[in-house]
């Protein structure tokens, strides 16, 4: 490891920490004569959840942009966000439009179950049709039409909605660190283990396939394998931390771009720490940003408006 690369890891690693305390300590609460219970019940698993989430969806950008060879390319590429979306929608909407109505008390759980299940419907689809395809662009293409078809069925599901299912789904969509507790902080937690426990090990095989598929052929690598245990890591994370935070784009993306900026290298092994730790840093960061107004804002929206910025200089530099 270089001088360039163990310098990004220390200061990645400051800044999370610095942000984690922040995170913390600070942020607007009404009760503010009960600061441990504020810390333990509240911001700790809110923070937990922000950092487990970030760190996770950065390791999935980091795969979807070496198997893709796509700088642009992130978790929710391939339809999975998508398709939690459409589980929360049918949890939400759908009843409504059904005459059912929806229980405040049990509304959290139903939509992350449901999120859920429309995460591993599509995941299962972008899971089968690449073990049955060698080509990136067909998987790709694949993927953003799964998406938009998806989107499309939770239109309609809109339109003869009521105001309180509109309400609920707008909620999650939002995307939130604050409603998935200790169970979210578990479940996200054990999806990002597994995730990146899939991803070291394919560490060797996402270095050769940068350099193509027939050069990843040539060295004895198998393209199809290195490209499926890709997926099933970012669907996996990708699913349960939609399910829980609702979809939270942007952070795939600029993740893997900073660190590789700071870096100033391609090595997955160099790589997959500094994402990690970027990743949990910027959500940890949007998470403290939304925190500090009177009114909390949506965690989805700050997180874009770190992360657009980060992929206009993408685009300009390219």
């Amino acid at each position: 490891m270089n001088r360039k690369s163990t310098l990004t890891l220390l200061v990645t690693g400051l800044l999370l920490a610095a942000f984690c305390a922040a995170d913390l300590l600070l942020g607007g609460s009404q009760f503010a004569d009960a600061g441990a219970l504020v810390i333990g019940k509240i911001r700790l698993p809110r923070m937990l959840n922000a950092l487990l989430a970030g760190a996770g969806l950065a390791i999935g950008g980091l795969q979807m942009q070496s198997i893709f060879r796509n700088p642009l390319a992130d978790p929710h590429i391939m339809g999975v966000s998508a398709g939690a979306g459409l589980g929360a929608a049918l949890a939400t909407m759908g009843a409504a439009a059904g005459g059912a109505m929806v229980s405040s008390g049990i509304a959290n759980a139903g939509i992350v179950s449901a999120a859920f299940a429309g995460a591993l419907a599509c995941s299962a689809l972008i899971l089968l049709v690449s073990s049955r395809t060698s080509s990136t662009y067909t998987l790709l293409l694949f993927g953003v039409m799964l998406g938009f078809i998806v989107s499309a069925a939770v239109a309609l599901l809109q339109w003869g909605s009521n105001a309180e299912s509109l309400k609920l789904y707008y909620s999650w969509a939002a995307g939130s660190f604050s409603n998935a507790g200790w169970e979210g902080a578990a479940a996200i937690g054990t999806a990002s283990f597994a995730g990146l426990l899939l991803c070291l090990f394919n560490c060797k095989g996402l270095d050769l396939i940068l350099f193509g598929d027939e050069y990843t052929r040539l060295s004895g690598a198998n393209v199809q394998l290195i490209r499926f245990l890709s997926l099933a890591s970012c669907s996996l994370i990708a699913g349960t931390v939609t399910a829980f935070c609702g979809p939270l784009g942007f952070v795939g993306i600029a993740a893997p771009h900073i660190v590789r900026g700071l870096s100033g290298t391609s090595l997955h092994r160099i790589l997959i720490p500094g994402t990690l730790l970027t990743g949990a840093a910027l959500a940890v960061c949007a998470d403290l940003l939304s925190q500090i107004w009177s009114t909390p804002l949506p965690a989805g929206s700050i997180l874009a408006i770190i992360g657009i910025p980060v992929i206009l200089y993408i685009l300009m530099k390219k």
